[in-house]
C-alpha cells in the first residue's frame, strides 16, 4: 500500500476513533410560571390587547425548537388555573369541555408541569379534572396521598435526550393550609420540601442514575410563611442544603430571579424566577460533554428572558378561537350600573368608594356585624357606566368563599392592629411617610412599593375606629364605637364577614394579630358560603340594577393636620398624581 495512502487511513481511523470517544449535547430547556390565564394576547378583565401570554411564549418556543428539536424541554410551574376569566368560565362555567389549561398546555407540547397553590384553590373537581386532561407528567414530590402515605402525583419525570438522562423533580409550596380551608384538599398533606427534596435527589442519582438533575418548584425564593416547620418559600434553601440539583427552576413569589447558589458541597447550582403572567421565561443552555459514555463536564447558563416583543402565534390564537369568543361573550354580559367610578388606589389612604362597596355588600349579604376587607389589586378602577361580568373581576380577584366568624371585640382591634403596623408607617414628625414604603419592592408585581403586602390591609365597616400613626405597633387602633351608635366592647362577641382566605388564617392576620390559633379556627367558622364571594356579589348588584357606590366616614388616620399632608406625598410617590 502506497505510503501517503496509509497515513490518510490511518489518520481518519483515528479522527473516527477520537469521535467515537467525545459526545456533546445541547439542550434548551425553558419555564414558564404563575401564568394565571394568560395564555392569549387579550386581557379579558380590561377587555384589550395584553403584553405577554403564552401565545407569544409559543412563537419563542417554536423557534428554539428548530434547532434544539426535542433537545427542548418545556416546563411549567403551575398557578395556571386562576386569573383571567378564561379560567374561571373554564373551571366553573363550562365544566363538561376539557380544562382550557390543559388545552394549552397540550397544544404547546410541554414535557411536565407542577402544581400551584391557586390550581389546588380551584378544589379536587376542578385540579383532579384539569391533572387528569393534561398529557405531560404532573409533578408533585410533596403531595401526599394521606390514605397510602405515597405521592399524590408523580414526584418526578425522567426523559432521555440524544442518550442524556434528564430528572425533573417537582414540588408545591407547603403551606397551602395557610391558605385554604381544608376540605377543598381534603385527603391530601404538604410534605415540608428540604427533607423531601433530599429524598428524591438520592433516588434520580443513585437509582434512576440521572446526568441532569432539575428542581421544579412552585414556592418562591426565601422569607415566606412558616406552618408547622415548612416554609412557603424554600427553593433558595433546597438550593444550598439538598445537593444535587444543577438548576432550579422556581415560582410563586411573582418575582424575577435570576442567580448562582452554591451548595452545601461548594457546588453551583443555577436558580431562574420568571416572575408572573407570561410576560417572560426562565431560559437554560446546558452543554453535556461525555467521553467514552461518561459524563465529564456541564455547561449551564440561564437568563431570564422578556417576550413581550415576541410576535403572537397567530395559528395558535386561531386553534382556539371559538374559546376564545364565548369568553368574550361571557365577560361582556351587562349586569348593572354604576352611577359612579371607583378605584382601588384610593383604598390604602382612607375610606374609599371601591373597598367600602365590598364591605356593604358582604354585611348585607351575611348578615354580620362587622366586616373585613382589602384591596386585591394595587391600581385598578371601575368606570362609571354599565358594569359587565368584566368589571367583576376587577371588583374581585380572587374565587374566595365568603366566611363569618366568631370573634370578640379583643380579637377584632388585635386583628386591625396587626393589618394597620404592616400598612401604616409609625409617624415621628409630619414630614414622614404616612405609609410603609419601600424603593426596592416597586417592580415587584405583588409589593408594589410598599413594605408588606397590600392584600393583608385589611379595614373594617361596621365599627367606628381612628389609627394613629404616632402610637406604636400595637397601639394605633382606636375603636369608637359600632356604627349604629351601640357601644363597642372588647368582652362581646361578634359576628365578622371576610373572606375564605383570610378566615383560614391567610396572611396571619387572625393569628398573630387576633391571637387566635391556626387550629382554633375552624370552630370559629359560622358560615361558609357554597360559591365564590364573585358570584354573590354579582347577584346581588344584578338584582339593584343601579348602584353608587360611596366612600363612608367610620375610619381614618390621625392625627390629621399630618396625615393628610402626608397621604397626599404618598399618593403622588406611588401614582404619580396629588
Amino acid at each position: 500500500m502506497n505510503y501517503k495512502l496509509s497515513l490518510v487511513l490511518l489518520l481518519t481511523l483515528t479522527a473516527l476513533t477520537t469521535m467515537s470517544k467525545t459526545k456533546t449535547v445541547s439542550l434548551r430547556i425553558i419555564e414558564t410560571s404563575d401564568v394565571h390565564g394568560c395564555f392569549f394576547p387579550y386581557n379579558f378583565v380590561e377587555r384589550k390587547p395584553m403584553d405577554g401570554t403564552m401565545a407569544r411564549v409559543n412563537t419563542y418556543v417554536n423557534r428554539l425548537r428548530q434547532d434544539y428539536g426535542d433537545r427542548l424541554l418545556l416546563l411549567d410551574n403551575g398557578d395556571i388555573l386562576q386569573g383571567q376569566p378564561i379560567c374561571y368560565w373554564s373551571n366553573y362555567v363550562k365544566t363538561s369541555k376539557p380544562n382550557i389549561a390543559a388545552k394549552v398546555v397540550n397544544y404547546m407540547r410541554y414535557d411536565a408541569q407542577t402544581i400551584g397553590n391557586h390550581d389546588v384553590e380551584t378544589g379536587h373537581a376542578v385540579y383532579d379534572k384539569w391533572i387528569s386532561e393534561v398529557n405531560c407528567p404532573m409533578l408533585g414530590a410533596n403531595v401526599i396521598d394521606t390514605k397510602t402515605g405515597l405521592p399524590y402525583l408523580k414526584p418526578y419525570t425522567i426523559m432521555m435526550r440524544d442518550g442524556v438522562k434528564i430528572a425533573v423533580i417537582g414540588m408545591l409550596t407547603p403551606t397551602i393550609g395557610c391558605w385554604l380551608n381544608e376540605k377543598i384538599w381534603e385527603g391530601l398533606a404538604f410534605d415540608e420540601m428540604v427533607g423531601c427534596a433530599r429524598k428524591w435527589v438520592k433516588h434520580v442519582r443513585e437509582v434512576e442514575r440521572a446526568d441532569l438533575v432539575i428542581g421544579l418548584f412552585h414556592s418562591g425564593k426565601e422569607n415566606g410563611l412558616v406552618l408547622n416547620g415548612a416554609e412557603e418559600d424554600a427553593s433558595a434553601r433546597v438550593a444550598r442544603e439538598v445537593p444535587g440539583f444543577d438548576i432550579i427552576f422556581y415560582g410563586h413569589d411573582h418575582t424575577v430571579h435570576n442567580e448562582w447558589i452554591e451548595n452545601t458541597d461548594g457546588k453551583q447550582v443555577l436558580t431562574l424566577d420568571p416572575s408572573c403572567y407570561a410576560l417572560n421565561v426562565a431560559d437554560a443552555q446546558v452543554t453535556l460533554t461525555y467521553d467514552r459514555g461518561k459524563l465529564k463536564k456541564k455547561d449551564i447558563q440561564g437568563n431570564i428572558v422578556s417576550i413581550r416583543q415576541e410576535d403572537i402565534d397567530q395559528q395558535m390564537t386561531n386553534y382556539f378561537q371559538q374559546e376564545i369568543d364565548e369568553v368574550k361573550t361571557y365577560v361582556d354580559r351587562r349586569i348593572g350600573h354604576f352611577e359612579t367610578t371607583v378605584r382601588t388606589r384610593d383604598c390604602f389612604f382612607g375610606n374609599a368608594a371601591f373597598t367600602d362597596f365590598i364591605h356593604s355588600l358582604q354585611l348585607k349579604i351575611s348578615g354580620a356585624d362587622i366586616s373585613f376587607n382589602a384591596p386585591l389589586s394595587f391600581d385598578s378602577d371601575i368606570k362609571a357606566g354599565d358594569i359587565t361580568v368584566a368589571d367583576m373581576f376587577k371588583l374581585y380577584r380572587f374565587e374566595n368563599q365568603l366566611y363569618v366568624l366568631n370573634m370578640t371585640g379583643r380579637e377584632i382591634r388585635g386583628h386591625l392592629e396587626e393589618s394597620y403596623d404592616r400598612w401604616a408607617n409609625t409617624m415621628q414628625t409630619a414630614d414622614d411617610h404616612l405609609l410603609l414604603l419601600n424603593d426596592q419592592s416597586k417592580g415587584d408585581q405583588q409589593r408594589m412599593g410598599f413594605r408588606n403586602y397590600s392584600f393583608n390591609f385589611d379595614s373594617a365597616m361596621g365599627i367606628d375606629y381612628e389609627v394613629d400613626v404616632t402610637k406604636p405597633d400595637g397601639q394605633k387602633v382606636h375603636i369608637l364605637r359600632m356604627s349604629d351608635g351601640e357601644p363597642f366592647s372588647e368582652g362581646k362577641t361578634y359576628k365578622v364577614v371576610m373572606n375564605s382566605y383570610r378566615g383560614n388564617g391567610g396572611g396571619d392576620l387572625l393569628i398573630k394579630g387576633a391571637g387566635i390559633a391556626k387550629e382554633a379556627l375552624n370552630n370559629r367558622i359560622v358560615y361558609q358560603s357554597p360559591l365564590d364571594l364573585r358570584h354573590y356579589l354579582m347577584e346581588e348588584i344584578e338584582r339593584q340594577g343601579s348602584v353608587s357606590p360611596k366612600a363612608a366616614s367610620n375610619w381614618k388616620f390621625v392625627p390629621e393636620e399630618w396625615t393628610v399632608p402626608a397621604a397626599q406625598r404618598d399618593r403622588k410617590l406611588l401614582f404619580g398624581e396629588q
